[in-house]
């Protein structure tokens, strides 16, 4: 009896098997998918935005273009301490306010008479773009760009010209300081009802910034590149798609604010968020807020809402009127890195991982994957099964309170839903610790302390296949989540009820009073009905009123309602006060007042 052929059979039959196990058919791509720049971009993570310009040495947030040139006179501008300071925060870039609403450029532009070249600084021959680019570029820091379409010195904005002059402006920029890896638009048109008005062509504009930096990826309200978040609060939604619907949006016409925080589920195109705050309450600098710093907890927080939740975090850091990083911005940075670092420095991670499903049960895509460190390695179940398990046994219990998930994002964003669970060996159960939406590029969860051996992840909800490349476990200090200072997001302290007002608000203030100025406390919520113009007057007897402010602009108080002081342009005596609200932030007919004061 000859054997041999049935032997060489079975060695093919296995050979075959083998090699068809190890080369199962990777999962086929979902929905919209990110750019090549869009991946790296989201690896950044954290970077420094920069404002700088006028406003600095004017102590206003939004400057209206008339302000004289000379006032730019930084006495001592380093951008490579800037870039030294970002790199030591552990920040991968740096975006500065090339040219704010104002309309003063940074750089010697032939396109403006408006720009350092008109300024004190360094007799005119000064480039702020230049010194930066090239400190970027030493300090191993990726360069961006802020450029404001509005501009309310040029004579030419409100005009069919002007779209072409700030295309022209931005080409200048985009080819003359090196690669750009962002590109900063906003929407603003902001010059109110009888104001001039812009007709912004954004397809040149963007067009513009891909030609020059094909690479660079475009931040607005609706992106193309990247979104803004909703708020200047720096917290993204607990539900974080990166996807968007902007048919019909443009910037500064965009979803509503609930919709740019969270994305849409199907949206038809890959914009995901960036989330920006200041560490100072306004973005400028300005020497009375030297003492108003952000804690680290609320930097921790603000971490844990923006990288922790599927966004970018775009972090202001003025320059002081030296041209520098003030110390205790520069301090509070140091000990915000060092805290997050101490947070995230040993990954309890370790052990025995295994799913309920493994994609044709191949080591390609088994559960552990997820821990081997690699982003391009991943867990993911076969086609149509949209929900599994992830088990991972620790070995030896271990005390944890974060959780860090991330998507495989190059094949799209899948899961929708998902939960925790940890062993109990007390009473031999799983016990749920958490439940979440979205995960995307990157998901952290802030979770009670808890000792464990086993943890358990239920993908409950995906759009299509799931597919997980990194899964973390950390033991924060408890400090952090006790320190003082954490953000109020959404609301007032306290129990306050705002009554809506029609009228204009008018205030005895028992006596004559000499003046300095007023201050106005808005609701601490985005898109309130907040005052954002408005008419000033002050009397003497109630009946006679002399106007000191007209048709006013409290600057950026839709995305940022702080307190706004208004200095008057001289001191002046006054027994009555008048505020009169000639445009409210959420466009409707009444306002509201947390608290109206002097300056004395």
């Amino acid at each position: 009896m000859n054997v041999k052929p049935m032997s060489v059979w079975a060695y093919i039959v296995g050979f075959v098997l083998l090699t068809s196990c190890n080369s199962v058919t990777p999962p086929a791509p979902y929905g919209v998918l990110p750019s090549e720049s869009q991946i790296e971009w989201q690896k950044m993570e954290f970077y420094m935005f920069v404002h700088f310009g006028p406003n600095t040495f004017t102590d206003v947030e939004w400057g209206n273009g008339k302000e004289d040139p000379k006032v730019f006179n930084p006495t001592d501008l380093d951008c490579r301490q800037w870039a030294a300071t970002a790199k030591a925060a552990g920040m991968t870039a740096i975006i500065i306010t090339a040219k704010h609403h104002d309309g003063f450029c940074l750089w010697p532009s032939a396109y403006s008479t408006h720009t350092v070249r008109e300024s004190s600084w360094k007799g005119g021959r000064g480039d702020v773009l230049r010194e930066l680019s090239e400190a970027c570029k030493e300090y191993g820091l990726k360069f961006g760009v802020y450029l404001s379409p509005w501009d309310q010195n040029h004579p030419d904005y409100g005009t069919p010209a002007y779209n072409q002059l700030f295309a022209n402006t931005l080409t200048e920029v985009l080819t003359n300081y090196g690669e750009v890896f962002e590109q900063w638009f906003d929407g603003a048109n902001g010059e109110g009802p009888n104001g001039k008005k812009q007709l912004y062509d954004w397809n040149l504009f963007h067009r513009t910034v891909y030609t020059h930096q094909p690479n660079a990826v475009i931040f607005s309200d609706v992106g193309p590149g990247c979104r803004w978040i909703g708020n200047e609060d720096g917290y993204a939604g607990e539900t974080n798609w990166s996807r968007l619907d902007t048919i019909g949006f443009q910037p500064g016409k965009s979803p509503t604010l609930d919709t740019l925080s969270m994305g849409n589920r199907y949206g038809g195109a890959w914009i995901p968020g960036e989330a920006d705050t200041s560490i100072r309450p306004g973005w400028f600098y300005s020497p009375s807020t030297n003492d108003k710093v952000k804690s680290v907890a609320e930097l921790m927080n603000t971490y844990y809402a923006s990288v922790g939740r599927n966004a970018n975090f775009l972090l202001n850091v003025p320059a002081d009127r030296r041209g520098r990083i003030h110390p205790n911005d520069s301090i509070r940075l140091m000990e915000f890195r060092a805290a997050k670092e101490k947070t995230f420095e040993t990954n309890l991670a370790k052990g025995k991982m295994t799913a309920t499903s493994v994609r044709g049960n191949s080591k390609r895509y088994a559960a552990e994957n997820i821990l081997d460190g690699q982003y391009d390695t991943y867990w993911a179940t076969n086609d149509g099964e949209t929900t599994g398990s992830i088990e991972l046994d620790l070995g030896t219990p271990q005390t944890f309170n974060r959780l860090l998930l991330q998507e495989y994002i190059p094949l799209g964003q899948r899961i929708a839903a998902f939960n925790v669970e940890y062993w109990d060996n007390e009473t031999g159960t799983w016990n749920l610790l958490a439940e979440a939406t979205t995960i995307g590029y990157k998901r952290i969860l802030c979770l009670p302390t808890v000792t464990t051996g086993k943890i358990r992840i239920n993908i409950t909800q995906s759009l299509a296949s799931p597919i997980v490349n990194t899964l973390e476990l950390y033991h924060a200090p408890e400090i952090l989540l006790s320190e003082n200072g954490g953000s109020i997001i959404g609301g007032q302290t306290g129990e306050v009820v705002l009554k809506p007002i029609t009228e204009p608000t008018v205030i005895d203030l028992g006596e004559n009073v000499q003046l300095k100025g007023f201050y106005y406390i808005p609701e601490r919520v985005v898109a309130a009905a907040n005052i954002s113009r408005y008419n000033f007057y002050v009397s003497m007897d109630i009946k006679n009123w002399t106007p000191l402010k007209s048709n006013a602009l409290f600057n950026n108080i839709r995305n940022n309602p702080i307190r706004q002081d208004v200095l008057f342009d001289k001191e002046t005596n006054a027994r009555y006060i008048k505020l009169e609200a000639v445009e409210v932030a959420d466009g409707s007919d009444t306002y509201h007042i947390v608290e109206l004061g002097i300056i004395k």
